[in-house]
């Protein structure tokens, strides 16, 4: 049916099935045809992971027991077997229901007494693969008629009419569970239905504008059919999934439209302390992973909102300590930001500061001799100012080792010719204002000296100010 490999950070014991009654807490049986004397796990989603709760071992006739004296959280459960096949459970509020199923086809043998949603949820299940399977059908039937227009015209209006029974079904459910985390999780699942936008006749770039105000309208109802205080979707891949799609595929990847959306996300989880931590602890870990240039300026926004200033009350003070250095290196090379002077002793005897350079660019070069990956980059960096330095370019390359003899016979052996400083004790902090952790390390700033680009590749740097020339910010 399916399968799945279980994150289990959580060491549990082997819980023998207990046949005492449970009066509060938890007592889930199950009989599991085909499962004799062999164990089966309780566990649970959370995030984009799997944990495992419980686990017994079952009897010559499959059967076992989930017992415990405190109620589970609620949420989606996985009931999984070892070879990692699994079914899902709901665990609501009543968590004292029996199952029965045969393992080699346990969708179409499971059965459920005493829990009136979960076999609500398995009515669904069944009713969704049917739906998924014929629109599935469809779209093979598509790719196979591409060569007849007639068919084709036929097939895409039965998709779109088999997609709104989809989506009706979904509603419906979703009405006739109310309360329920039935409801909740199929209201998760539903797209945002995107109306038909009235364009202008005289609009000069119709297909632009209509581009435009379905991302605002898709931004803004991403989360209508999801309840952001319902603690219980934690425990379901479905918040997670929402969280990401949205911040990963749904916004724009601009620093302050992203702020600006976690401020309205996060806003509307608040009244609820685990989906505020929730999507707190998401968000820092997602921006935190981030490759996306000026993203950092994400994490400085979430270390001081939530981190630094004591609303992530999960946090403890080492953590905060060690973050609060690393977001301290970051707070004065963010884009946007005017970069720091630094004023060096250069290869030619003289001193030279970086605010002294009157082009449109200055490119920030942080290397060392005997760096690897600065021998690649060093050499294309040249030929690059070479090309360009009588336009509107110059580069302040910042060596960041204190042997002196190796870095003056490399600048003599490969004739760098741009302005090449020399701070062997750091007395400017460049490692500290520019966060130099690594080399080779390129920052390219605007006449005003403001950073407008960071860790780029060499091989970027001329499309790069292509494209800042034509379009600017």
């Amino acid at each position: 049916m399916k399968s799945i490999l279980l994150t289990v950070t959580i060491f549990l014991s082997v819980l023998s099935c207990g046949l005492a009654q449970v009066s509060d807490g938890y007592d889930i049986k199950f009989t599991i045809e085909g499962n004799e004397n062999s164990f089966v796990s309780l566990a649970y989603h959370l995030g984009d992971k799997q944990y495992i709760k419980d686990t017994c071992k079952t009897d010559a006739a499959g059967s076992g027991r989930f017992t415990g004296t405190i109620p589970l959280d609620q949420g989606l459960y996985m009931v999984v077997m070892p070879d990692n096949k699994y079914f899902e459970i709901i665990i609501s509020d009543d968590q004292d229901f029996s199952i029965g199923c045969t393992r080699n086809d346990m969708l179409n043998s499971l059965e459920f007494s005493g829990s009136k949603e979960n076999s609500t949820f398995l009515e669904y299940q069944n009713r969704w693969v049917d739906l998924q399977n014929r629109a599935t059908d469809i779209r093979t039937r598509i790719n196979q008629n591409r060569s007849s227009n007639d068919s084709l015209k036929l097939l895409t209006e039965l998709q779109s009419t088999h997609e709104k029974k989809m989506i009706d079904y979904l509603k419906s459910v979703m009405e006739d569970n109310k309360g329920t985390l039935l409801s909740a999780l199929v209201g998760a699942m539903l797209p945002v239905e995107l109306p038909s936008f009235e364009i202008p006749f005289d609009e000069p770039n119709p297909d632009s504008l209509r581009w435009i105000m379905s991302y605002h309208y898709n931004k803004e109802h991403f989360f209508d059919y999801v309840d952001l205080t319902d603690g219980r979707l934690i425990r379901t891949p479905l918040l997670y999934n929402k969280l990401y799609t949205f911040f990963n595929n749904v916004i724009l990847q601009i620093p302050d439209t992203v702020i600006h959306e976690i401020d309205r996300i996060v806003t509307m989880c608040e009244p609820d302390k685990e989906v505020f931590r929730f999507a707190v602890v998401f968000l820092f870990n997602h921006f935190r992973e981030s490759q996306i240039m000026g993203h950092d300026a994400i994490m400085v926004k979430l270390a001081d909102d939530y981190y630094l200033s004591g609303r992530a009350d999960w946090a403890d003070e080492e953590f905060k300590a060690n973050l609060k250095k690393d977001i301290d290196q970051l707070r004065f090379n963010l884009i946007g930001k005017k970069g720091m002077d630094l004023t060096m002793e250069t290869y030619e005897g003289v001193h030279k500061s970086l605010y002294d350079i009157d082009k449109p660019f200055t490119i920030l070069y942080f290397w060392e001799p005997d760096c690897g990956h600065c021998k690649e980059a060093t050499p294309l960096l040249r030929e690059f100012y070479m090309k360009h330095r009588n336009d509107d370019i110059e580069v302040f390359a910042v060596c960041t080792q204190n042997n002196r003899d190796a870095w003056e016979q490399y600048i003599a052996d490969n004739g760098l010719e741009w302005i090449n400083g020399w701070d062997p004790y750091r007395d400017t902090h460049f490692d500290f204002y520019y966060n130099v952790n690594s080399t080779p390390m390129i920052y390219v700033l605007d006449r005003n000296k403001t950073i407008i680009a960071k860790k780029l590749p060499v091989e970027s740097i001329g499309q790069f100010l292509d494209n800042y020339r034509k379009f600017g910010r």
